[in-house]
């Protein structure tokens, strides 16, 4: 009996220790598996980033490059690319360093259109790198501007100058000339031609725009039909509708191009802010998981870039720019377009050989550098929402012999949301201090207490007879003038650099 309990123990110590061996050794599997797992799953993941840097690097190499398409998949040293973008990551981009960068966007006809040099679209760019904000400011293409040894020419016509006197330095021409009139550095710049325009949108599925108003333009021009002797056959009618609508490259590249719509649509200025709202909506598209991740997608857009793109960003730059800014939101691009409004910086004229040309209001183009220098100056969000909640508009005169003064405290005030009406010279030019003339009469407390503070100007309830003069005579002949709350007439102390006055120190 006690052998047999002997046994019996032995057998259970033994049966225990096989037990616990295999659920040792099962744990030991467990750890080399999971061990295993871990390291496919890194493997898995250096495959993955391995693909997107090698995307990255040869989508953008064939962007900047004018090599065929399919050479790409030959150049494939991507340890030498990885490492350049590595060494890159330290790198400044040009203007960096001042805190914003200058791209200027170029938009031409190409060798299928007549004139296909000339800057149908010419947008600033202009990009903050620490606050993640984007200003785009339209640039008309008839605005005058002075080209040495040529004299005063429309700004559209660089580009074609230049690719007349040497192929290939259009880009370069135009940022130089737009960095002279802005007084500020053009950093880089991209042209595209209508074709490859056309084609790109193709090739991410077309865009979902939101018209603002209806669009309908029968004087758009066929292309290849210029010539015709049937003048009619030279153009098709242009019907876009208000809402939503679904584009394809055609009828997106029409919608940015119509000149001559009717009523609010037919400006040159309403066509920019068009042109505005298609780059917004590429841009969504373009870097969207839908684009980026569809071989075909990439593959066509890369031999469009190459046929139809001239840029002087190079790869390391165009990688950089869209890491720093890929995420930007609608709400912090400023969308901005210099025009002939009554609030606007030009005024229409006539050239010696007597085309129509816009040229400075002011007769230089101080304000408009004024206007561009000061594109991301922030306004305290608290202020600028009592002004629009008033919907307080207001009339600037000067009353100073300083030129551009009223414009440049315009550019300010619209920043703050007062609706800027009209802007002018005061009959009297001798005002040494500030005065706002409330018209509303106390009913727009807020945005007066706003307006005093920021101008230190005395208020007056009641207007000088000689002012209701003068007024009277400049609205003789408008036929719905408004009334403003606001007549803000400038003096000397509005003015920051104190010219005239003597020096205040002992």
């Amino acid at each position: 009996m006690n052998n047999n309990k002997k046994h019996s123990h032995n057998f259970l110590e033994d049966n225990q220790l096989i037990i616990t061996e295999k659920s040792e050794l099962n744990e030991k599997t467990k750890k080399i598996t999971k061990k295993k797992s871990r390291k496919f799953i890194k493997f898995f993941a250096f495959l993955v980033v391995f693909f997107i840097v090698n995307f990255c690097v040869f989508f953008t190499q064939s962007l900047v490059s004018n090599q065929d398409s399919n050479s790409w998949f030959a150049r494939f040293p991507i340890i030498k690319h990885i490492k350049h973008l590595a060494e890159s990551a330290d790198k400044k981009l040009k203007g960096e360093d001042q805190g914003r960068i200058n791209i200027i966007l170029l938009g031409i006809g190409g060798k299928n259109h007549q004139g296909g040099n000339l800057t149908d679209t010419i947008i600033l760019a202009s990009l903050e790198p620490q606050t993640k904000k984007v200003a785009l400011m339209s640039i008309p293409r008839d605005m005058s501007i002075y080209i040495e040894d040529m004299g005063y020419r429309k700004i559209n016509s660089v580009n074609a100058y230049a690719e007349a006197n040497k192929k290939g330095s259009g880009g370069i021409a135009v940022s130089q000339a737009v960095s002279d009139v802005l007084n500020i550095p053009i950093d880089y710049y991209v042209r595209v031609d209508f074709t490859g325009f056309e084609k790109m949108i193709d090739k991410i599925g077309g865009l979902k725009i939101y018209v603002e108003n209806d669009l309908e333009d029968y004087r758009y021009p066929i292309s290849g039909n210029e010539e015709n002797e049937d003048y009619e056959s030279r153009f098709e009618h242009l019907d876009i509708k208000k809402g939503w609508q679904e584009m394809d490259g055609s009828l997106a590249l029409k919608y940015a191009r119509s000149r001559h719509a009717f009523g609010i649509e037919g400006s040159d200025f309403a066509r920019a802010k068009r042109q505005q709202k298609i780059i917004e909506a590429v841009k969504d598209k373009f870097f969207s998981t839908q684009t980026l991740l569809n071989p075909k997608t990439v593959t066509g857009l890369i031999s469009e870039f190459n046929n139809n793109i001239s840029t002087n960003l190079k790869v390391w730059e165009i990688i950089k720019l869209w890491s720093v800014f890929k995420d930007i939101n609608t709400d912090d691009i400023v969308n901005k377009v210099l025009d002939n409004s009554p609030n606007g910086l030009l005024v229409n004229s006539i050239s010696e050989n007597g085309a129509y040309i816009l040229s400075p209001k002011s007769g230089d183009f101080a304000e408009i550098q004024y206007f561009v220098s000061n594109i991301f100056e922030d306004i305290p969000s608290e202020q600028k929402t009592k002004i629009v909640q008033e919907r307080a508009t207001i009339e600037i005169r000067n009353g100073t012999w300083i030129n551009g003064l009223a414009s440049k405290f315009a550019i300010d005030l619209e920043k703050y949301g007062f609706v800027v009406v009209r802007i002018g010279n005061s009959s009297r030019q001798n005002f040494q201090k500030s005065v706002i003339y409330d018209l509303s009469y106390g009913e727009k407390s807020k945005a007066l207490e706003i307006l005093k503070n920021k101008t230190s100007a005395d208020v007056s309830y009641s207007m000088p007879d000689w002012l209701i003069d003068d007024i009277s005579k400049e609205l003789k002949y408008e036929k719905k003038p408004i009334q403003p709350d606001f007549i803000l007439i400038l003096g000397q102390d509005a003015d920051d650099t104190d010219s005239g006055i003597e020096n205040k120190l002992e």
